[in-house]
């Protein structure tokens, strides 16, 4: 299952039912799991492990030292986990001394074509970045997150559980689990209820999200007022306090907002 023209540095671990095509570079600190499939002209470098079922297409750079001149060749790691699809040109980083030494990327994801993955970054399960989207250093994505094509993610932004990047938005600011953002510089545009829905989620619980989204960001007090706010009147709903402590666990970025009326 290994294309004579791929190079195999010594020390490589590969797992069962691995298949590795014509031209490929595995370096000697890489572990591919089960029935990982190369396709062809793939390098990956680095300690760099890679999860059972992943199949990686051509001209992908996979594990390669991170865009980030702090990096001084520290030992940092990326682990990839199962049955993720990596497309042509894709990149993705390991971690740095500055960021805990990690990258981490989830379980059955999908990353378009030339899509980038910095370093110290953190990906959720079931994340889809489309063509050409970018997330910079330190980016938290969470699980379900759609990620449209050529937009860019801030280092050390927080995207939310089950939110939604419209296409070719530059996003500057936390955002929301459930949340829906677009624009140049993006805006908070509501909540993802296309894929609410599409997941299960029944119409009593979205009707509830929607109440609580325009108490969050309503005009009453100020943001920290209305996030407790939402927290004691909604106590029992778990869906919702998950987005009331999201916002309250507010970090380096403040949240993306609703444009101004």
């Amino acid at each position: 299952m290994i294309h004579p023209t791929a190079i195999i540095e010594d020390g490589a671990q590969l797992g069962n039912n691995v298949s590795i095509g014509p031209y490929c570079v595995v370096g000697s600190d890489v572990k591919l799991g089960d029935n990982v499939e190369l396709k062809s002209h793939v390098v990956i470098d680095g300690h760099t492990d890679i999860g059972d079922g992943t199949i990686i297409f051509s001209f992908a750079s996979i594990g390669t030292i991170p865009q980030d001149l702090k990096f001084s060749g520290e030992k940092s790691k990326l682990i990839i986990g199962k049955n993720n699809k990596i497309r042509e040109h894709v990149t993705m980083n390991p971690g740095t001394a500055d960021g805990g030494m990690e990258t981490r990327v989830g379980d059955n994801c999908l990353f378009m074509m030339a899509s980038h993955v910095a370093h110290d970054c953190v990906v959720g399960n079931n994340v889809i970045m489309a063509n050409n989207a970018t997330i910079a250093g330190h980016v938290e994505v969470g699980d379900f997150v759609i990620i449209g094509g050529l937009s860019a993610i801030h280092q050390f932004i927080r995207i939310g559980d089950h939110a939604i990047i419209g296409g070719m938005s530059g996003v500057e600011s936390d955002v929301i689990p459930y949340g829906r953002v677009k624009g140049e510089r993006a805006f908070l545009a509501g909540l993802n209820l296309v894929g609410l829905e599409r997941r299960g989620f029944d119409k009593e619980t979205i009707r509830s999200l929607q109440r609580a989204f325009n108490q969050l960001f309503g005009d009453e007090g100020t943001l920290d007022e209305r996030i407790e706010s939402v927290i004691q009147d909604y106590s029992e709903n778990e869906t919702i306090v998950r987005i009331a402590e999201f916002a309250k666990a507010k970090t380096k970025f403040p949240l993306c907002q609703p444009q101004k009326k």
